[in-house]
């Protein structure tokens, strides 16, 4: 396992293309709205990127082994979708949720996050599950110290998902992030504490729980991409990018309209 321990060059190149990619999700906010089409919100998301911020949208025609280009820019899971969403001409309707996923290339360095959207006003069940994921995920933030391990991490999502009886999504996790858009390590969203890989200064990772209301259980669609719930049941994820610092850890996807941090 080949781990990077980025210098302080590249973690200025980092904060700012994690700033980028968490200001793409503050833009698009006040289009998520009944009526609108997700593939309408990847075009916005892309001109943004591409016009103002002068990105690269990191997902179009990202092809990992065994699987064809990815077609769109975004990201866009909605309800029982879990993620890798394909923006389409499915309209968007009241009392949806949906995870919008961004990852822009700047200079080389890759930002990558994610955030919960509701479409009017969401169910009770819906709302509570999108609280707890974000909560999990900073959960997990807060395990992010040298020293401390990934099982750490892992733990602290499992273990909070699990109390308020929802499920956690094994197959997919978060990872490390930098030149490139996937690396190592695997930041399982559970695990044990003590165990795994020992956190060390200037590493830089995803934290990205997906949670379900029922059982984790998966299945792929026929688009070679969208994963969704097996038993139809709601998901949501949150994701930030985080550097291990010497005192703990900085969440480098941060930008003026992100949720205020979960302290529990």
């Amino acid at each position: 396992m080949a781990i990077t321990i980025n210098d302080q060059q590249d973690i200025e190149k980092m904060r700012i293309a994690g700033k980028l990619a968490a200001e793409v999700l503050d833009y698009i906010a006040p289009f998520v709205k009944a009526g609108i089409t997700t593939e309408a919100i990847d075009k916005l998301c892309h001109d943004y990127m591409v016009d103002v911020q002068h990105t690269i949208p990191a997902p179009l025609n990202y092809a990992p082994p065994g699987h064809t280009p990815y077609p769109k820019s975004i990201c866009t899971s909605v309800n029982h979708q879990i993620c890798h969403g394909v923006p389409s001409d499915k309209v968007l309707k009241n009392g949806d949720i949906l995870n919008i996923d961004i990852t822009v290339i700047k200079d080389g360095y890759h930002g990558d996050t994610s955030r919960m959207f509701y479409v009017g006003e969401p169910s009770i069940q819906a709302k509570r599950l999108c609280e707890i994921t974000y909560q999990a995920m900073w959960l997990g933030i807060h395990q992010v110290k040298p020293g401390n391990t990934l099982g750490d991490i892992g733990f602290a999502i499992q273990q909070h998902a699990h109390k308020h009886g929802f499920s956690i999504v094994e197959e997919f996790c978060g990872h490390g992030i930098g030149k490139k858009f996937h690396e190592d390590p695997q930041v399982l969203h559970y695990g044990r504490p003590k165990t795994g890989l020992k956190l060390q200064a200037g590493m830089i990772f995803t934290i990205e729980p997906m949670i379900n209301a029922g059982k984790r259980h998966i299945k792929q669609l026929g688009d070679g991409w969208t994963i969704v719930t097996k038993d139809h049941s709601l998901s949501a994820q949150w994701e930030h990018t985080v550097l291990v610092t010497e005192q703990g850890f900085e969440v480098l996807t941060v930008s003026a309209g992100s949720p205020a941090a979960y302290t529990s």
